[in-house]
């Protein structure tokens, strides 16, 4: 692995992220279609220094905004959202060391982190209760040091990462986050993930029999939830930055092809249209859907904006705040990626349903990535918030 370039500020994490995107651009279909795992994109990713970019500057990193890593992660979607999702629990877990981290763990991980070493997770199950059912046990031994027993799903990352976060609770029943070498005895990373979409991700199963964990890579995670946290906030933006980057890729993708492909429909060459683009029917449709994508994108800057000022003075009422601006964010931007990524095809005609062009890929992407959790609770708590103005709940998924 090639040493990572640390990234100096806002502006020079913009300009890296809009040219790998550019970059992952072209072979994303290709990428999709064979689901060729991205390895080598991956590594790109982590010696451009975009990894490290939310590292605080006491430890040597950009600690851009909020909105500069939403806009990151909407660039990098657009362009492949398999690639967009698998950093989203790197992300998250760097959060966690920020906030709950030792100055020792955060001197250590940090320094991982701007060397471009990349961190999965092992965090969902299968089969338990509910999402928040963690059954996944971090046992104390005599002298210190932990022991794993579990199985996780859904782990995206964790087959590209150097480290994995692992959420577990520990012998009193709290939550703790154990951060674990991918090569660590007695974890084993399986590649079973087939889901229709986000192909390329390999969310697939991590098993953790007796893994051996050190004290000092242990993090009391429950202590996260005990007054205001920004933690789901952070989380639920940059899915809603994936979400508003799939329906920016897919509208654009709809543009050029009735731009260069399509044929105009006869009724409208009739009335003297000569091309698809001119069809004042279709212009119509594009108006709509330009409308929904630019309010997704800008619902989206707004929430990463309050979230941005609920950091700068974190308080019970700038933390809700900003929870109900993510969520408005997110079910917006959910929204507009499955409707865009279908109406792609409704603009573009029968040829864009062709297999071998994979511009369903949008659409599968979107329909696969918008399941992470309801935008139905999402639009009760606002509802509550903005009638009662009931704050939202501090369980790290708003």
């Amino acid at each position: 692995m090639s040493a990572a370039t640390v990234l100096a500020d806002d502006a020079e994490a913009l300009a890296v992220a809009a040219e790998l995107a550019e970059e992952f651009r072209k072979e994303a279909a290709e990428r999709d279609t064979l689901r060729r795992l991205p390895r080598a994109e991956l590594e790109r990713l982590s010696a451009s220094g975009l990894l490290g970019v939310t590292v605080p500057r006491e430890f040597g990193g950009a600690d851009v905004r909020t909105e500069t890593l939403a806009e990151i992660f909407r660039l990098l979607a657009a362009a492949d959202a398999s690639l967009a999702q698998i950093p989203q629990s790197h992300f998250v877990y760097v959060n966690v060391l920020r906030r709950q981290g030792t100055p020792e763990q955060q001197g250590f991980f940090f320094g991982e982190v701007l060397r471009g070493k990349r961190f999965g997770n092992a965090q969902s199950e299968a089969g338990t209760q509910h999402v928040q059912d963690i059954r996944t046990r971090l046992a104390r031994l005599s002298d210190g040091a932990y022991v794993l027993d579990g199985v996780k799903h859904y782990s995206t990352g964790a087959l590209f990462a150097h480290w994995i976060p692992v959420l577990a609770r520990a012998d009193d029943d709290t939550l703790h986050v154990a951060y674990v070498p991918r090569d660590a005895p007695g974890l084993t990373v399986v590649d079973d993930w087939d889901g229709m979409g986000q192909r390329t991700t390999a969310s697939g199963t991590v098993r953790l029999e007796s893994v051996p964990v050190p004290a000092d890579r242990v993090v009391p995670h429950h202590l996260t939830f005990q007054g205001p946290q920004l933690h789901g906030a952070v989380a639920q933006l940059l899915h809603a930055a994936i979400d508003a980057g799939i329906a920016s890729g897919a509208l654009g993708e709809a543009v050029e092809f009735v731009r260069t492909k399509s044929r105009p429909w006869f009724e409208s060459v009739d009335e003297g249209h000569a091309s698809a683009a001119d069809d004042p029917l279709l212009i119509q449709r594009f108006g709509e859907l330009g409308i929904r994508v630019r309010a997704a994108d800008a619902l989206l800057a707004v929430a990463a904006r309050s979230v941005d000022a609920a950091r700068a003075d974190l308080t019970d009422d700038t933390a809700a705040e900003a929870s109900i601006a993510v969520a408005a964010a997110k079910v917006t931007a959910a929204e507009v990626a499955v409707e865009t990524g279908s109406a792609l095809f409704e603009v573009s005609g029968t040829r864009s349903a062709l297999n071998s062009l994979d511009l369903h890929r949008h659409w599968r992407d979107a329909r696969t990535h918008t399941l992470h959790d309801p935008g139905r609770w999402k639009v009760q708590h606002i509802g509550r918030y903005v009638l009662n103005r009931t704050r939202p709940p501090r369980h790290g998924l708003l």
